[in-house]
């Protein structure tokens, strides 16, 4: 089992850049693909991104390609996300969260259901 740690967030000025980190424990990264979530109050978890197990392949949300950027280090078992050009609607709580699953075989990485591990989410907020 993995335990997932998210970091990073703050208070940011809209037009500002963050960079969250999530660092895993319990077992190598390198195992699971990775995922970015979001949540606003009293919103669903939103997608924001994914990234597969080698760092090979990614996918982004529509609203946050350009502007986000998810990477990994496997040997430091982190992943990680970029945020330039953040907006106040950017404003979340932002998890981290990982799976076994091969999600790029007929994408599927966007539903929280695909992913058996989370992080406890890092709030980020952007003032206007």
């Amino acid at each position: 089992q993995v335990q997932l740690v998210e970091s990073g967030g703050g208070l940011v000025q809209a037009g500002g850049s963050l960079r969250l980190s999530c660092v895993a424990s319990g077992r190598s990264l390198s195992s699971y693909a990775m995922g970015w979530f979001r949540q606003a109050p009293g919103k669903e978890r939103e997608f924001v991104a994914a990234i597969s197990k080698s760092g090979g392949s990614s996918y982004y949300a529509d609203s946050m390609k350009g502007r986000f950027t998810i990477s990994r280090d496997n040997a430091k078992n982190a992943a990680f996300l970029r945020m330039n050009s953040l907006k106040p609607e950017d404003t979340a709580v932002y998890y981290c969260a990982a799976t076994t699953l091969n999600l790029w075989d007929n994408w599927s990485g966007s539903s929280p259901s695909r992913y058996d591990y989370w992080g406890p989410g890092t709030q980020v907020t952007v003032s206007s």
